[in-house]
């Protein structure tokens, strides 16, 4: 897939993660924690969600196209990103227009679920607005998967100790790198965090 369509489509999906989903229902429901929906994403608490190219509120639904604003208008909630709680986040402002390639949005949201799926072998995943990254935290070491961002374009499965370790697998500066073109289903991504975990809890913690 053409990156430069890819890397649109992703910071418009993160723009509505942040400043349609996340952003309202923490105003509303003080948490901005999403999740993985079936075809893309939505609130913990809220309602609304992204269905492939549609968002989804209750009692309705619009075509992911225009702006921010335009959106939260016809969903009903006020745009923007949570106040106060990061520096980082899409960088799209709420009256920027955008229009998500189909092609590019399925398969982000490919990803998407493939990531939910593997990551539930080792807790409940969150989908954090601020980096658009599915997580999860287990022994101090951060487990993930990216649809991409400004170091690394595509999509990505990671591996991050809070504490750096030394050896082989770590090839990253936070920690451990795989493209998600070498995993191409479930069992191979769960089984790079299976991997990831082992040699967290093997290899000596770099120091100095």
């Amino acid at each position: 897939m053409d990156e430069r369509i890819l890397v649109a489509t992703r910071r418009a999906l993160h723009a509505v993660a942040e400043s349609v989903v996340a952003g309202p229902q923490y105003r509303t429901d003080g948490t901005i924690r999403l999740k993985v929906t079936p075809g893309g994403f939505g609130g913990t608490l809220s309602t609304l969600r992204v269905e492939h190219t549609e968002l989804v509120w209750r009692g309705g639904r619009a075509p992911l196209a225009g702006t921010c604003r335009q959106l939260a208008e016809a969903a009903g909630v006020q745009v923007g990103p949570p106040e106060g709680l990061y520096a980082d986040g899409s960088g799209v402002g709420p009256d920027e227009p955008f229009a998500p390639d189909p092609i590019a949005v399925e398969h982000l949201a490919d990803w998407f679920a493939r990531g939910d799926a593997a990551l539930r072998t080792l807790g409940d995943p969150v989908l954090w607005p601020e980096h658009f990254d599915l997580g999860v935290t287990a022994d101090r070491v951060n487990y993930g998967v990216s649809p991409g961002d400004a170091a690394h374009p595509a999509p990505y499965a990671y591996v991050g100790p809070w504490e750096p370790r030394r050896g082989e697998f770590w090839n990253a500066p936070f920690g451990a790198l795989r493209p998600a073109s070498e995993l191409p289903d479930v069992d191979a991504l769960a089984a790079f965090l299976a991997e990831g975990r082992a040699a967290a809890g093997r290899d000596p913690v770099a120091t100095g």
